[in-house]
Parts: C-alpha cells; sequence; structure tokens
C-alpha cells in the first residue's frame, strides 16, 4: 500500500483552556476527494493550515512526502500584486496557464486586485491554486460566494484534477458530486468514512445515538456509585480505594462528555398577522444598469405562502429584482404592486446592518439596555444570543472579532426577533456549517409566512422552494415552479453563456402573463356585474385587515376573560368571521382578477 502524500499524526492543539485538537490522525492519498466536515468552531480551517504548513500544533507531526506541492486556498483570500494575472504567478505557474485559468472563472487577467467582491477574490484565488497544480489542494469553502454557474465549472476542475483534494464546505450538493471519503472533525477527534459526503450524515447518526446510549449508561452507573459513596465510603477507605477512584474517573468521563456535547442552537421566526393573499404582483419590469438589460418584460405574482427561490450568475440582477419587488427600487418600465398588511423583514447578504466596531451586544440591543424584543416579548440579551450559540464572553467583542459563520447568526438572531410574515433572504447560507443549515431549514419550513430566497446553494433551494425564477444577466428571465431540479429539467441550457449551448425559450410564467411582448387584442370586459363586485372585493380587502387588528388587540388583553367573558367570545367569534371573510374575499378577487387579465389579453 502506497504511503499518504500528506498525513497528520497525533496531533494535539489546545485553545485556551480547551483542546481543538486531541490525537488528531488524517491522511491524504495520491487522487483523493475527500471533505472535512464538523461544526462552527471545530477547529476546521486550523487544521488545514497545519495540513498546509501555515501553523504548528502544540504536539504531534506532519507528514509529507519529499518535493510534494501543496496549495491552500483560505476561507478569506487575501489578494496583492499589480494584477490578476501578477497575483497568480506569484504562486509560481506559468502567465499562459494563470492567463487561462483566470479566464475560465470570467476574470480579467490585467484587473487590479483591489475592490474586487468576495465572489471574484475566490474565484481569483482558485484560478491560481488550479494554475500551480499542486500534488495536494486545500479548498476552504471554496464555493462560498460562488453562483451556480463558477460552482459547476469549479466541479468539472476537480473531476480532472490529478491532484489529492481535500474540501471544507457546506454544500451537500457540491460535496455529494465530488467527495469519496469524509473526515469527521467532533470533539476534538478526527474520524474517517471511505465513502463519499452522500454516505456521510445517516453515518454519523449512527455515531451521535451511540454516544447518546453512552451517555446514558454513565448517568445509571454514576448514580449507582454515588449512591454506595453516600453510604459509608469513609468507614471502607482503605479496603474500597479503587471503587472510589472509579468513581472519579466516571465523573472525570462525564465532566469530558457535558464539556464535548454539542451546544443546541434555536432557530424560529415569528409570525406577524397575516398579510393578504397577494403579496406581490409584478407586470412587465425592465430594468437596465448603464445601457445594459438585467430584466426585460418579467411578470409574476407571489402570493401568501409562496416560497420562491431567485437564481443566477453573479452580477445578473437578483437582488435588483428583489428590490423592485420589496418596492425599494423603481423599475425603469412595469409596476409592482404590494399587497396588504405586510411585514417584511429582510436579510441582505452584504451584512450592511453590522458595523465592525459594533458589539454584539449593540447590535441585538441598539437600543440599549439589557432586553431584545423577541416576537413582542422582552427577553435578556444573553439568553437570546445563546439561542444562536454565543458566548457570554462574546457579548462586548467586536462584530470584527466574529467569524463570518457568526456574523451570519448575528444576523439572523436581529431578523428573526421581529414579527414577519414576508421573509426575504439574500445568500443566508453563507460560512453556516450543516447543523445550523438543517435548523434554518425546519425553521422556514415551518414559517407560515412568505418566503423569497436568493441562493447558490442547490440543495437548499430544492428543499424549500415552491417556484425558481432564474436570470441569465442577459436579461432574460423565467420562473419554474418547484426548485433547481426542476428548473434545470424544464429550461435546459437557459444560464449557458452565450457562446455555449442554445438557451431554452423562457416558459410561461403560471401564475401571470406571459414574459414575452406582444400586440394586445382588442380587449374585452368584465361584465358591469363583475366589475362592481371586483370593486367591492378591493375595498373589503382593504378594510379587513384593520377590523382583524383592532379584535386581535382587544383580544390580546389578558384580563378580558376574567373581566367580561361575553365581551371575549363575542370578539373571538368576530375575529374568526373577520378572518374567514379575508380569505374569500382574496380567493374571489384572484379569480375575478385572472380572469379581467385573460380577457385583456383576449
Amino acid at each position: 500500500m502506497a504511503a499518504p502524500l500528506l498525513a497528520l499524526r497525533d496531533v494535539r492543539l489546545a485553545d485556551g483552556a480547551r483542546w481543538l485538537f486531541d490525537g488528531v490522525d488524517l491522511a491524504l492519498d495520491a487522487r483523493e476527494r475527500a471533505c472535512l466536515v464538523g461544526r462552527n468552531g471545530a477547529g476546521k480551517s486550523t487544521l488545514l493550515r497545519i495540513l498546509a504548513g501555515r501553523s504548528a500544533p502544540d504536539d504531534g507531526e506532519r507528514i509529507v512526502q519529499g518535493g510534494i506541492a501543496v496549495s491552500l486556498v483560505a476561507q478569506e483570500p487575501a489578494l496583492d500584486g499589480e494584477s490578476l494575472l501578477a497575483f497568480g504567478e506569484a504562486g509560481g505557474a506559468p502567465a499562459h496557464e494563470v492567463e487561462a485559468s483566470l479566464e475560465a472563472f470570467g476574470l480579467d487577467p490585467a484587473r487590479v486586485p483591489v475592490g474586487l467582491s468576495g465572489g471574484e477574490a475566490r474565484r481569483a484565488a482558485l484560478a491560481r491554486a488550479f494554475a500551480e497544480q499542486p500534488d495536494v489542494l486545500l479548498l476552504d469553502d471554496p464555493t462560498n460566494h460562488l453562483d451556480i454557474l463558477a460552482i459547476e465549472h469549479l466541479e468539472a476542475l476537480i473531476g480532472r484534477s490529478r491532484a489529492a483534494i481535500l474540501i471544507v464546505s457546506h454544500d451537500r450538493a457540491f460535496l455529494e458530486r465530488v467527495t469519496r471519503r469524509c473526515f469527521w472533525l467532533e470533539g476534538a477527534r478526527v474520524r474517517r468514512l471511505d465513502q463519499g459526503f452522500a454516505a456521510f450524515e445517516p453515518w454519523a447518526e449512527g455515531f451521535i445515538q451511540a454516544e447518546a446510549e453512552t451517555a446514558r449508561r454513565l448517568d445509571k452507573m454514576l448514580a449507582r456509585e454515588q449512591h454506595w459513596l453516600e453510604r459509608g465510603v469513609t468507614a471502607r477507605r482503605a479496603r474500597n480505594e479503587g471503587r472510589r477512584r472509579r468513581l472519579l474517573a466516571l465523573r472525570a468521563a462525564k465532566a469530558e462528555t457535558l464539556r464535548l456535547s454539542r451546544g443546541e442552537l434555536t432557530l424560529s421566526a415569528g409570525t406577524a398577522a397575516q398579510s393578504g393573499k397577494r403579496v406581490a404582483e409584478a407586470k412587465r419590469l425592465s430594468k437596465s444598469f448603464g445601457g445594459r438589460p438585467l430584466i426585460r418584460d418579467f411578470s409574476t405574482r407571489i402570493l401568501r405562502g409562496d416560497r420562491v427561490a431567485i437564481v443566477g450568475p453573479n452580477g445578473a440582477g437578483k437582488t435588483t429584482l428583489v428590490k423592485m419587488l420589496l418596492g425599494e427600487m423603481a423599475p425603469d418600465e412595469g409596476s409592482v404592486q404590494l399587497g396588504a398588511n405586510l411585514q417584511i423583514v429582510y436579510v441582505d447578504q452584504a451584512r450592511r446592518e453590522l458595523t465592525e466596531e459594533m458589539t454584539l451586544w449593540s447590535a441585538l440591543a441598539p437600543g440599549g439596555g439589557d432586553q431584545v424584543m423577541v416576537q413582542g416579548q422582552p427577553r435578556h440579551v444573553a439568553a437570546y444570543a445563546q439561542d444562536f450559540l454565543f458566548r457570554d464572553d462574546q457579548l462586548r467583542q467586536p462584530v470584527a472579532s466574529l467569524s463570518g459563520g457568526e456574523r451570519n447568526r448575528l444576523l439572523l438572531a436581529r431578523a428573526l426577533a421581529r414579527p414577519a410574515n414576508v421573509l426575504v433572504l439574500d445568500e443566508p447560507t453563507n460560512d453556516l456549517d450543516m447543523d445550523t443549515l438543517d435548523l434554518l431549514e425546519d425553521m422556514l419550513a415551518d414559517f407560515d409566512g412568505t418566503l423569497v430566497l436568493v441562493s447558490h446553494d442547490r440543495d437548499f433551494i430544492d428543499r424549500l422552494a415552491t417556484s425558481t425564477i432564474a436570470l441569465d444577466g442577459r436579461g432574460h428571465a423565467v420562473e419554474t415552479p418547484g426548485g433547481w431540479q426542476d428548473f434545470l429539467a424544464q429550461n435546459p441550457g437557459f444560464l449557458a453563456p452565450p457562446d455555449g449551448p442554445a438557451r431554452a425559450r423562457p416558459a410561461r410564467d403560471p401564475r401571470g402573463p406571459a414574459p414575452t411582448a406582444r400586440s394586445p387584442a382588442p380587449a374585452a370586459k368584465l361584465s358591469f356585474k363583475d366589475q362592481r363586485r371586483l370593486a367591492e372585493l378591493e375595498r373589503r380587502i382593504a378594510e379587513l385587515p384593520n377590523e382583524i387588528g383592532r379584535l386581535e388587540r382587544t383580544l390580546a388583553d389578558p384580563g378580558l376573560y376574567a373581566r367580561d367573558r361575553g365581551a371575549f367570545e363575542r370578539s373571538s367569534s368576530a375575529l374568526d368571521r373577520a378572518r374567514a371573510e379575508l380569505a374569500a374575499a382574496e380567493d374571489a378577487w384572484l379569480e375575478l382578477e385572472t380572469r379581467r387579465e385573460a380577457l385583456a389579453r383576449g
């Protein structure tokens, strides 16, 4: 059996009073395709730096075959040089290889590496690493901030590479496509699975269940030994000192089990009062910047409870579309009509809500004091922060000291404290570990409002989206029922570059007008009776949310039932009737409005 190209043996590293690594063994064979999996803070990035020779452990050894070249693409790449070409050549690759690699990632080799977006910096670092053609390639969260086309290009490069590759990533779809072995960093040690990531989660769950059973047995044994000790260990000290030492060892084992047990992240979104049936209706939107069309003649209707994913290359206009749908940006042409009683919470990928000098405490309680309002109820800042896995000693630290994943958790904590019936999340999965992603997905699945999701995480979209809007960056937009795989099946080639395969024609939006322009047929109209009915419905749809809000405020009085049971029951019945009337009015309005549009289109 051939020796590994790169290995760690019995590596230990302390992080303050705790062991980050306590006897880690890890070996990479030639042409390896492996992932390193673990929760945020487990030490994955640190382990990659030790493998790359950029950090040293406290104990243990790094073993590397002679002449082996190792490249590391860090989680936060640092770029320098007069141009991207110069940056790439600094790694030792020939200029023509660097130039070809940069262009394949959609970058201009002559561009100055200053002011790049996160995605552009990552693509530049990846282009340099692949141009170097190392024997071992270490990739730390390589898909973060990449669009779907860049991720697919990266997958193809990994498939063709002759290097041994170890990847840290939260992107399930990516890992399932490229890995054949898994390393799991958990409890300061590394376990190995000789299968790809698709088999990892059931395998890891088996370990977790086994550890839970071990902890249960340890609890029972500890209770039994404690009972024995309390009944007379002093009288039998000389004869039974060995048994006492065993009890103390059990206690130490229990303490270690508790120390290594995973923290539990708590995510929940409080839903505000119900929005109207129609959340947003966009008609024939067009938007250009600098003469470049981002969106042309696009229409959609978002209804209460929809889960809409927006996908496309970086710079295609996804955030622009979101801002137009929210009424924050005016289209060049077309219109957007927002529904009634909307309470929107928007988390943007730029994290503009956070400043570097802001502390975690002030971010959660910007008005001062030690309380944060969570869905209308006061909670202590420290207790709420613990729900998102922040320690008490982090509360006074500046945002600048937080990792990318911690900053994203902090943004989610701020957003989810506010009641909402529309959640807009722009790249919410960046920097989050898989455990947090699972909890976020569960929370969003249970959220009974409307979700608008901008994401490049294909697995996340497939698990959540009821429809997918795709933008190709050249003005074309199409909406497809379902998630990412549904979009691909129904629109092959839509996101291909201009010189790639023929792009599918935009499909007809199933809930709105066709996105292509044409001369209207002579307009037919609703009957006079239906027109009056439509106007009446619009009036009631505008009035009913106010009535519902007034009744909800009445019933929110905790002493009403005891003080006036009859008033409580009358208000409850009136609230039920008003909600039912609103739902019926919205359904009737939607039917008449759809008929009116169909008649107008001929």
